[in-house]
């Protein structure tokens, strides 16, 4: 496979800049930054291309909010005629704690809007995401305001960590293939 398409789920607009919800968002600059590129707004989302050893790789933060992300998704597969082999979605996870990062290669949305939207629009569950996670440190009906807060400053750390570990989770994905890269991952602990 020669071309990917990065989705990092999250919502547009400054009032959602840097809360746990739109870390797909945080891991798409950097990796796009690391490799010299940067975004451009385009239909449905903005988009940045990064050329890795004779790999294309299109990376897309969507402009549809969250709800309709595979609206996005669906879009940018077709028109860059990138097999679902070849999708990696990247998004935050409630139910994994934050010093985990999982990567799966199908499975179900588990309540993630972003995710139920992807699934709606393709008609399939089968495609790779890396899922963040963020943990579930909130008061009983406190989930909206926890998952749309900023990270805390006693976070941070453990964050900057992750976001820089994604991008070779991502190289990783690309060159050594999804299964031994699934393995590698799954296995990670980022100390808090």
């Amino acid at each position: 496979m020669s071309s990917y398409l990065l989705v990092g789920l999250g919502n547009p607009g400054d009032a959602y800049a840097s809360t746990r919800h739109n870390i797909g968002f945080d891991v798409l600059d950097h990796f796009v930054a690391s490799h010299g590129s940067r975004f451009e707004t385009a239909r449905l989302a903005d988009v940045a291309r990064v050329r890795i050893k004779g790999r294309t790789v299109v990376c897309i933060k969507p402009s549809t909010f969250m709800n309709l992300s595979g609206k996005a998704v669906k879009y940018w597969l077709d028109k860059e005629k990138i097999d679902l082999t070849g999708l990696l979605v990247i998004v935050d996870e409630l139910s994994i704690p934050l010093s985990k990062l999982r990567l799966k290669l199908q499975g179900s949305d588990g309540g993630h809007n972003g995710l139920k939207s992807i699934e709606e629009v393709l008609s399939t569950r089968a495609y790779a995401r890396l899922r963040f996670g963020i943990g579930n440190d909130y008061p009983k009906g406190g989930q909206v305001d926890f998952v749309l807060g900023k990270w805390t400053p006693s976070e941070m750390p453990v964050v900057r960590q992750k976001v820089e570990k994604c991008t070779e989770v991502i190289e990783r994905f690309i060159f050594a293939g999804p299964e031994r890269t699934m393995t590698e991952v799954n296995n990670l602990e980022f100390p808090l």
